[in-house]
């Protein structure tokens, strides 16, 4: 198995390797890299089958109400709008809410696969503690957006194929970093803009408090991920430097890619609309310029402006490939501002929701505080 291993704290064995696990001498020797997210575990805790942290059953009319604003919405942008009443495009709107946050239950799921491998390979025992933590907190994530997608669309639609591939290379893959720098840093520096993105605009009060709960658990895995690369990448003989290079340029173009056609995807959709999924492609494509597309990642909450981001100050993103980049985000604008990612903010203020929650205290009398 090839780790790149150049600090202890990641030293991993064979899945297989259970032997390894048992070893006395393995006990004494817990890195203490991990120990202030993991004790920070607690500060975070949210039940989701609890209504007192997040209540599903509150009421919300799919057929007149808009989870997200239609402004927002990509298809809408363009002379699909032409073809639609206002009923339709509500439908088109939630819809497509539907299919991305379902991808976003798919992905939660994989995170608490890929944790959970990391625990059977990591021999550190501290790092195999932080690795359990964060399965939890990725098995009560699936459990929240299935809950949410039931109380609002009754189940959630099958995984993108395209999606589906990148994964299951991830969970697949012998090689640990690219466990750690898909699921830690690709994963869940996506992860960050998407819900930042949401959370900002959602219209679902219900949709809000189970992001912002969601997102204080992810701004600490995303912390696993900066810690590994800070330990990791500096120090990497150029030729497996370059190896994590362009395989994070590789799921940067693919996911790219993806997000531009995955039009099939929702073709039962577009059919219930009376629309056929190639000419909304081709309406989207018609309407998409390349300067727009750059405007668009230009938004501080843009999940692939986020993901750069997550790349860059990890040193994931040198001279060799940051014109790939580039051609997408001001990469002097990235490298200027500080360590901070978006959604970092919105995480505090739910763990601040969370503390008066668990305390006993009414989270109502905290926002009013403020």
């Amino acid at each position: 198995m090839e780790n790149f291993n150049i600090d202890a704290a990641y030293e991993c064995v064979k899945s297989d390797d259970f032997p390894a696990m048992l070893n006395p001498d393995r006990y004494m020797k817990r890195s203490n890299a991990f120990d202030k997210i993991i004790a920070a575990t607690n500060d975070h805790f949210w039940d989701p089958m609890d209504p007192k942290y997040v209540d599903f059953s509150a009421p919300f009319d799919l057929k007149t109400q808009l989870v997200m604003p239609e402004s927002l919405n990509l298809e809408l942008r363009t002379a699909v709008a032409d073809k639609l009443d206002e009923g339709q495009k509500i439908r088109l709107v939630n819809g497509s809410v539907h299919f991305v946050l379902s991808g976003i239950l798919h992905g939660e799921q994989a995170a608490l696969s890929l944790s959970a491998d990391l625990c059977h390979i990591l021999l550190d025992p501290g790092a195999q503690e932080y690795a359990a933590n964060q399965a939890r907190e990725e098995a009560r994530h699936v459990t929240g957006f299935t809950n949410y997608i039931k109380a609002r669309w009754g189940k959630p639609t099958v995984m993108d194929p395209f999606l589906m591939g990148l994964i299951n290379e991830m969970v697949y893959s012998p090689l640990v970093w690219k466990k750690i720098v898909g699921l830690q840093m690709v994963l869940e520096g996506l992860a960050m803009g998407l819900f930042s993105n949401f959370y900002q605009f959602s219209q679902d009060s219900v949709l809000k408090q189970l992001l912002q709960f969601t997102m204080t658990d992810e701004a600490f895995h995303h912390k696993f991920g900066k810690i590994w690369a800070d330990k990791t990448v500096p120090h990497l003989p150029e030729k497996e430097r370059e190896q994590i290079e362009d395989w994070a340029w590789t799921i940067f173009s693919a996911l790219l890619k993806g997000n531009s056609f995955g039009f099939e995807h929702k073709n039962a959709l577009y059919t219930e609309l009376g629309l056929d999924w190639k000419w909304v492609q081709g309406a989207v494509m018609e309407a998409m310029a390349d300067k727009d597309r750059r405007a668009g990642m230009a938004k501080s909450t843009n999940v692939f402006r986020s993901l750069i981001k997550t790349l860059i100050k990890s040193g994931i993103v040198t001279q060799r490939t940051a014109p790939n980049y580039a051609a997408f985000v001001d990469l002097k604008e990235l490298h200027a501002e500080g360590d901070a990612m978006v959604g970092d903010e919105i995480a505090e203020e739910g763990i601040k929701f969370l503390k008066a929650i668990n305390e006993g205290r009414d989270p109502r009398r905290l926002a009013a505080a403020e």
